[in-house]
């Protein structure tokens, strides 16, 4: 019999973070009618993988995407001037693009930024007074 050979790489132990979105509170955004649950953040690079929740009504005003936008819708649905997004249905944005979102039934989505979101006096979801607006770079 042959001795069993050791793998070259080895897996890292605690490499993979596991998080239960259910044991996670929804907080408020800055925008009215929108929640948040924060599922994995690097501030330093701005990036984040979040839930959000909107209730029916709800808008994200006119803001730029920096980087590339990716959300896959899981309830509801929520649209801009290109179309809508629906349950099951995903939608990613330029780098660059410009746009405002609306729902109209409510929606809960899976967001996924390499960068905040940049609105006319603030980045990101967060109530910072530090965030960066249209003009300021």
């Amino acid at each position: 019999m042959t001795a069993k050979r050791k793998p070259k790489v080895e897996p890292t132990i605690g490499g993979s973070v596991y998080v239960d979105p259910k044991t996670i509170e929804w907080a408020p955004s800055q925008f009215d009618g929108i929640e948040i649950k924060v599922l994995y953040e690097n501030k330093a690079e701005g990036e984040m993988t979040c839930l959000l929740k909107w209730q029916p009504g709800a808008s994200l005003p006119f803001h730029k995407h920096p980087e590339i936008e990716q959300s896959y819708v899981i309830e509801g649905s929520f649209y801009d001037h290109d179309g809508i997004c629906r349950a099951g249905e995903f939608v990613w944005r330029h780098p660059g693009s410009f746009h405002q979102t609306h729902t109209d039934e409510g929606c809960v989505l899976l967001a996924v930024y390499r960068k905040p979101n940049v609105f006319q006096n603030t980045a990101g979801f967060y109530k910072d007074s530090a965030a960066k607006g249209f003009g300021d770079g």
